[in-house]
């Protein structure tokens, strides 16, 4: 039993040392790495130049013209069921050729995925810290309770926006692959393929301001935790002392 206790409070000691470091140190330090990043080359408007060439279409292919040159390269075949093997019904489907995603966007994605979940990480260390604060519930003297309160809501929240950033990203994925998929089916429509490259500016313009939000929230959090400090860590004042 004592084992177990001393063990829970080394680990309660690390859950504060980690939380306290990140707010007085990690938090100022992303803040400017983030504002460095947002301002660079990479996040600059005129990389919405990039994004609109690193745009991959499927060719526009015509059916017939597929079919003759796929009748000519099967020439020697045997007949295969009593049918040639060139005939139309064992010709396979007419496109087969690899889309990639947006290089460059997919280079912005791999770059900010690590920064939302270490956002998220030290999010859910700053949470558990001031959960471990909140003293047992007495009547009156509840001021600073609720100032803990308070704060460890506003963590949450910045939690569950980072969460919806990954969430974001994800949906992108899903939402051009069912793009794709119809200029392949209907490479004849420009519809589609418009709607590719307005797609991949959207989500420039939504990462970029991802990354601004990144920096704001630990910048908020950072803002946040310091100016109530010393009433997250110490919500209750000593009754005797304000008697003198």
């Amino acid at each position: 039993m004592n084992a177990a206790k001393g063990k829970l409070t080394d680990f309660h000691e690390t859950v504060r040392k980690e939380a306290e470091d990140s707010v007085k140190n990690f938090f100022p330090d992303r803040v400017f790495e983030l504002d460095k990043l947002l301002k660079s080359d990479m996040f600059s408007i005129e990389s919405v130049e990039r994004v609109q060439k690193a745009v991959t279409m499927p060719q526009k292919y015509h059916r017939n013209d597929a079919h003759n040159d796929l009748e000519s390269s099967h020439k020697k075949r045997k007949m295969v069921d009593g049918l040639e093997a060139n005939s139309p019904k064992h010709l396979p489907p007419v496109l087969h050729a690899h889309i990639p995603c947006n290089k460059y966007l997919l280079q912005v994605i791999e770059l900010l995925k690590p920064k939302i979940q270490t956002l998220m990480e030290k999010c859910n260390t700053v949470k558990m810290w001031i959960q471990l604060l909140i003293p047992r519930i007495e009547d009156g003297n509840n001021f600073g309770v609720s100032i803990q309160e308070e704060t460890l809501s506003e963590v949450q929240r910045i939690e569950g926006e980072a969460a919806t950033f990954l969430d974001q990203i994800s949906r992108y994925y899903i939402t051009r692959g069912k793009i794709v998929s119809k200029i392949i089916k209907y490479p004849e429509l420009d519809d589609y393929r418009q709607a590719v490259m307005e797609l991949d500016e959207k989500e420039f313009t939504s990462l970029r301001l991802c990354c601004c939000e990144l920096r704001n929230h630990y910048l908020s959090l950072h803002d946040t935790i310091t100016k109530n400090l010393d009433k997250i860590k110490k919500p209750r004042t000593n009754n005797a002392d304000s008697l003198y």
